[in-house]
């Protein structure tokens, strides 16, 4: 009897030290729907840390990151090299259910924040998202100055599907918080999950999440749904429409 009631005190004791803050968030628009002229946008995350009863009274300065991550999905890395004048694939990196978009937001510099141990663990920074790679028969992640990795992370980063920033992450008043999160045009459709997580004096607080969607309508939802579905007549369709486009093609710029 002794030992249970040590340890209902012990899980008492631990649930209101994890109670001491709780992040309250929400983002500006969860469904984003993808049109024939989307060109891209910026939804807005807003939110709060709720303090109680249990929160030490010299913690009044908090740290935030915000990780957005988009559907994962299976993607090739390939390494050019000039032969004989000609650019060829000389070598590739396939890398296993990554994110298609990642973002992470914060309100300092990630160094600055926690120390590199804890970083690593909450993958705190580009460097530090775990991005798993098949390397010949092995899956794993590799050093963050691997060429592969840092080609994939650059390419993503130049269409504006990686990317990360430390200062985009503003509070408001010591416990209200903001942060932006764009959308690039060519954005990836799907459900993208949001991560926050709160740090103090660079030590691990707690998190929380929530999620948007992204959709496509009209045409283009069409589209996507015929050829998720409907395979086969989606590829002769387009065979078919190829054709007719040559046969139009040649009948407007044919000499007689």
């Amino acid at each position: 009897m002794i030992r249970v009631l040590l340890a209902i005190a012990l899980v008492l004791l631990l649930g209101g030290a994890a109670r001491a803050e709780r992040l309250i968030v929400s983002v500006s628009n969860h469904r984003v729907t993808v049109t024939p002229n989307y060109s891209g946008e910026e939804l807005v995350l807003f939110g709060s840390v709720e303090k109680d009863a249990t929160t030490p009274a010299d913690r009044t300065a908090y740290d935030l990151v915000v990780t957005v991550m988009g559907p994962r999905a299976d993607m090739v890395t390939r390494r050019k090299e000039r032969t004989f004048g000609i650019w060829i694939n000389t070598d590739y990196r396939q890398f296993l259910q990554v994110p298609s978009y990642l973002a992470l937001f914060a309100n300092r510099p990630f160094d600055a924040i926690t120390s590199p141990e804890i970083a690593r663990r909450q993958q705190i920074g580009l460097n530090n998202v775990l991005l798993t790679q098949r390397v010949g028969g092995d899956y794993a992640d590799v050093v963050p100055h691997d060429v592969f990795r840092s080609a994939f992370i650059r390419l993503r980063t130049q269409r504006g599907l990686y990317r990360e920033d430390s200062s985009a992450v503003t509070f408001l008043t010591p416990t209200l918080f903001r942060t932006g999160i764009p959308l690039p045009g060519e954005v990836p459709i799907g459900t993208y999950q949001v991560e926050i997580k709160l740090f103090a004096n660079g030590a691990f607080i707690g998190k929380t999440d929530t999620a948007f969607e992204i959709v496509k309508v009209g045409f283009e939802q069409f589209v996507a749904n015929s050829a998720r579905h409907n395979g086969l007549l989606y590829g002769l369709a387009t065979v078919a429409m190829a054709l007719m486009t040559g046969w139009m093609a040649s009948i407007v710029f044919r000499k007689d």
